[in-house]
């Protein structure tokens, strides 16, 4: 356990730690704030890929809830059958239902790494002003900083949320998945504050920046696809 913590820090951990004081002691003005935003979008760079292809997996799955909610309803009393026809739907579509969760476990190492350099790495960091636009201490707690990466959380969640849709034939089921919907809105908000909350808000900075980016790739990519869809419509016609 104590070589595979030492390969992590080696790997990850360090690495960022000596990215955030390069940014900090050459980026102008030598602010603390600006270096946290500078490395989280560095880092949201090289990871662009990845969330390109997230968010992409995200909007075809939910694409595809029509009409999987026909195949549970047609095969509701057979189990089976009702999951061999979703896997096959997914097949056809060439959609992976994991990717996401793929996805999300190749950055996890990089994602705790930047929550360690931004919290307890800070001890670690002798001789720096933790003061971000000389006003707040990103070595302690911030009320703003926090709030505000709950109401970004809120409006990228808000984003990625499909449209409610309801028909007679499965009014019942289109609303339980509106209330499930409209409850993970203001879950991811308020957990993220209250995760937020009592840690340094370096942390909450990096998180506001990184949703703020995320919101971003989700406009270009959403934006993008509607185009396509659209002119691939316009074409048929």
């Amino acid at each position: 356990m104590e070589s595979f913590g030492n390969l992590f820090n080696l790997i990850f951990y360090q690495p960022l730690q000596w990215a955030l004081m390069f940014l900090y002691n050459y980026l102008p003005g030598n602010d603390f704030g600006v270096a946290v935003i500078a490395l989280t979008v560095l880092v949201k760079l090289m990871l662009y890929p990845l969330g390109i292809q997230g968010i992409k997996s995200q909007k075809a799955l939910q694409g595809l809830q029509p009409k999987i909610k026909e195949i549970q309803e047609k095969f509701k009393d057979d189990k089976t059958r009702q999951a061999k026809e979703t896997m096959d739907l997914y097949k056809k579509e060439k959609i992976n239902p994991f990717s996401s969760f793929l996805l999300l476990l190749i950055q996890l190492p990089i994602l705790f790494a930047l929550f360690k350099v931004f919290g307890t790495g800070l001890g670690n960091m002798a001789g720096i002003d933790t003061t971000f636009l000389g006003i707040i201490n990103l070595a302690e707690g911030s009320a703003v900083l926090v709030i505000l990466s709950g109401i970004a959380q809120f409006w990228q969640t808000k984003m990625m949320a499909p449209p409610s849709t309801r028909s007679a034939r499965s009014g019942q089921a289109a609303d339980f998945s509106g209330m499930m919907q409209k409850q993970m809105l203001y879950f991811f908000p308020i957990f993220t504050i209250f995760i937020l909350w009592r840690m340094p808000s370096a942390i909450a900075l990096y998180w506001l920046t990184t949703t703020l980016f995320t919101i971003a790739q989700q406009y270009i990519t959403v934006g993008k696809s509607l185009s396509a869809g659209r002119q691939d419509k316009k074409n048929a016609n």
